[in-house]
């Protein structure tokens, strides 16, 4: 959305939803989201596509297709979540929290190494941020500029007041801001399942070739920081945060060799945490070469 209306109605919507009681932003959001996937039809056959390859070849096509709506749904949540979130409910987010596996986490910054976060577009990873900041360590992420500057910046400012500082892609060199942070103590959380610039490092990924982001291994591989991919769900009417096993930096002489292991190690483990809960799962865009491929053909 473009332009001032666009940034009005955000700004809109967040006031709205900021005043209803959590559980019926919860609901309804999810409510929203699954009504929608009846209008969307060209990412509702896409993300049909995406529940293909995470479920394989059991399910129906009507439970393919149930579980694409429910993608839809669970999406419609986080965004309702996210103009609902606010600074002032930073301690009802951590008390909905349920970590798991932070023991690994703790004993790297006991270490004083770095902390990353590889985070995958799953249920509402903006939980994380609080749960990281209530351990004293500030968290730092990038986004995408996006087409409407004022939203970008209105982000931005939200996301700084409950404890996130947000590096804008193409403003800089996110890279050396996040590396200097992690030197102070910070937490970088990088969302990597999707390589949205299309220069990543090629994976095999679900049964399929396509590429991944480098950041998060180039990061770790810069800074000697402790890479951990990070597993963010709904569960019920609460939040389920689980940090899986550290990725190992790989044993190879060749830097870029290095880099191709260590990323496909990472691949492999969002294939673990997604197949954990799939339909949460929030990919509408083509994210193998041949969804482009399959959506040229439709047009």
């Amino acid at each position: 959305m473009r332009g001032l209306s666009g940034y009005l109605l955000y700004r809109f919507l967040a006031g709205v939803l900021g005043r209803l009681p959590p559980a019926l932003v919860s609901r309804g959001g999810r409510w929203i989201g699954r009504l929608l996937s009846y209008a969307a039809t060209e990412r509702l056959a896409l993300a049909r596509r995406h529940m293909r390859r995470v479920l394989g070849s059991e399910p129906s096509e009507g439970e393919i297709t149930e579980a694409a709506r429910e993608m839809f749904g669970w999406y419609g949540r986080y965004w309702a979540e996210v103009f609902w979130f606010r600074a002032s409910r930073t301690d009802w987010i951590l008390e909905h929290v349920d970590v798991e596996g932070e023991v690994p986490v703790f004993a790297a910054r006991d270490a004083g190494r770095g902390i990353i976060f590889a985070v995958a577009h799953l249920g509402n990873w903006e939980v994380a941020a609080p749960f990281s900041n209530s351990l004293g360590l500030p968290i730092m992420s990038v986004a995408e500029e996006l087409p409407n500057r004022r939203i970008t910046e209105w982000f931005v400012q939200t996301r700084a007041e409950y404890g996130i500082e947000i590096f804008i892609a193409g403003r800089g060199s996110p890279l050396t801001s996040l590396a200097r942070g992690l030197k102070e103590g910070k937490v970088a959380a990088l969302v990597s399942d999707r390589d949205v610039t299309g220069t990543g490092i090629e994976v095999d990924f679900f049964g399929e070739r396509t590429t991944m982001p480098v950041g998060p291994v180039a990061l770790a591989e810069l800074t000697g920081a402790a890479l951990f991919p990070i597993g963010t769900y709904f569960n019920g009417d609460r939040y389920r945060v689980v940090a899986y096993p550290e990725i190992e930096p790989a044993d190879h002489e060749n830097r870029e060799e290095r880099f191709a292991l260590r990323t496909q190690a990472l691949a492999d483990a969002f294939e673990r945490i997604i197949s954990e809960a799939p339909t949460q799962w929030h990919m509408f865009q083509p994210n193998w070469p041949s969804d482009r491929t399959w959506l040229e053909e439709r047009r």
